[in-house]
């Protein structure tokens, strides 16, 4: 058995904290000791195996503030989780074998300074190509943590990331390091989208009017997320087909202390209201896990709209729930999303994304046929049985290297 302490920025609902209950998970199931620090755990917005005590986790530091005046999240993030690693050495009594830090590597420094414990690094994304360096001041600001990116990052004993084309990324961005990175795909844990949901789709967005086709976009309120293309393809659509009695769901991952978030749901709402889209369109702001498994299992096809993304577990569960992917063509999906056999692949156009709805729409054997496939893709090549065989040798070796 390995203890193994996982320090994480804020255990919230998105990609990167799915990807860290599922590694808690499969560390689990073989047998080690887990337990997540973080900075902020809200009970009334988290994935459930942190709220009812599957994978024990401790908040601390959530009094430091998350930015200054709305300003300075990556400092303030910076501040915050090097807090975490100091309470980890000084305060606690985990006394772990194995460090499993991601997304912010500030606190890695901290580890290995004050302890001899390895540290596997989870590199998302550089964080310095997310951020705005478009202004003079952005660019002084971002300058000093952009450089202490790289070299935290390259204290790491170990580092993955999600996907050979964030593998790419990190080379080319981080060219100090000198070393690739592993990938270690993230999976999904099939029990979750195995079980019988209470819900039904008329339930969910709470609609009386008859649906023959639904289509369904799933990710955060960002801007970074294109999700105004879902919307004007469906717009497109609706168009051509004015008759035809087809639905968009749009899901995001909402949090009301993230000001992106509440903006870009309104703007959303507007795009909606001035394409005339009326009650075609549902917005769902953070709904549950068994509420998001109920849509996947009830919708036809999943839309999505990042460009670039560096990986993207939502096409892999839309896949195992047998729904064809239509997805940008760039980023993760490239590697997950075959073209033209579990989905389609599509320059980031309204009409391209229009075209192949049209297509699937009026194709649903062909659209079935691809789902099935979806599933197996996904069950022989992304499994939790894989992502916890390789998670193991990677903590294990670390261990033994003390």
């Amino acid at each position: 058995m390995v203890k193994v302490v996982f320090l994480h920025p804020d255990l919230g609902i998105g990609g990167a904290e799915r990807l860290v209950v599922d590694a808690a998970l499969a560390l689990q199931s073989k047998g080690h000791q887990v337990h997540i620090i973080t900075s902020y755990h809200d009970s009334g917005h988290c994935f459930p195996e942190t709220k009812d005590g599957t994978i024990p986790a401790t908040v601390s530091g959530n009094w430091l503030p998350r930015s200054i005046f709305g300003k300075f999240l990556a400092l303030c993030a910076y501040i915050r989780m090097i807090w975490a690693a100091l309470y980890t050495v000084f305060a606690s009594d985990m006394q772990p074998q194995v460090f499993f830090c991601d997304q912010v590597s500030m606190c890695i420094p901290v580890l290995r300074l004050f302890t001899k414990v390895p540290v596997l690094f989870y590199c998302h994304f550089p964080d310095l190509l997310l951020a705005s360096h478009r202004t003079y001041v952005q660019k002084i600001y971002r300058a000093p943590l952009d450089w202490l990116e790289e070299k935290t990052t390259g204290l790491a004993t170990t580092t993955v990331v999600n996907s050979h084309f964030t593998a790419g990324v990190f080379c080319d961005t981080f060219k100090s390091i000198g070393r690739r990175p592993e990938v270690l795909y993230p999976s999904l844990n099939f029990e979750s989208f195995d079980q019988e949901s209470a819900f039904t789709l008329s339930s969910v967005i709470n609609t009386v009017k008859p649906i023959d086709f639904v289509y369904l976009s799933i990710n955060r309120y960002e801007r970074k997320k294109n999700l105004g293309l879902a919307i004007n393809a469906f717009g497109l659509l609706k168009s051509k087909l004015y008759d035809a009695q087809i639905h968009l769901i749009m899901v995001g991952g909402y949090d009301e202390r993230l000001l992106e978030n509440v903006e870009h749901y309104e703007e959303l709402r507007s795009l909606s209201t001035s394409l005339n889209l009326g009650d075609s369109i549902t917005f769902l702001r953070s709904p549950s896990n068994e509420i998001k498994t109920c849509l996947l299992k009830n919708s036809h096809t999943l839309l999505y709209t990042p460009d670039k993304e560096h990986f993207g577990i939502v096409p892999l569960e839309a896949m195992y729930c047998q729904l064809p992917v239509i997805a940008v063509n760039s980023g993760g999906p490239l590697e997950t999303v075959e073209d033209h056999q579990t989905g389609y692949l599509c320059h980031p156009t309204a009409e391209e994304f229009a075209e192949r709805m049209q297509y699937l729409y009026e194709n649903r054997n062909i659209a079935t046929k691809m789902g099935e496939r979806g599933r197996h893709r996904v069950i022989q090549h992304f499994s939790f049985k894989s992502f916890s065989h390789q998670l193991n040798e990677l903590v294990s070796g670390l261990a033994v290297s003390r």
